[in-house]
């Protein structure tokens, strides 16, 4: 392993794409890794690969949405407006309502 006396600082824009990253992502962007610019690189490159969590992943698909509508008006009930901001919600009340 590298001494830290031989480790370059990381650059600014470096620390700040992956201040960026970790917001995106959700995750910690740990003080250590801010110290050295391949072992951020690295960090970076890693946390890039992820897909991240939106908040359209959370939603139900439009399929869904139309099911639930459909068993909606055939139970003469509504959807709560909770299931349309959230898939498992969704799913369960699906679930429930077949």
């Amino acid at each position: 392993m590298e001494s830290t006396a031989n480790a370059l600082p990381a650059t600014p824009k470096q620390i700040a794409y992956a201040r960026s990253l970790a917001l995106r992502n959700g995750t910690l962007l740990p003080w250590d890794v801010q110290q050295d610019r391949r072992t951020l690189s690295g960090w970076i490159d890693a946390q890039a690969r992820m897909k991240p969590m939106s908040e359209v992943d959370q939603r139900p698909t439009s399929k869904q949405v139309a099911f639930a509508e459909k068993l909606a008006r055939i139970k003469r009930r509504a959807v709560p407006e909770e299931c349309f901001r959230d898939k498992g919600l969704m799913s369960k009340w699906i679930d429930g309502n077949r």
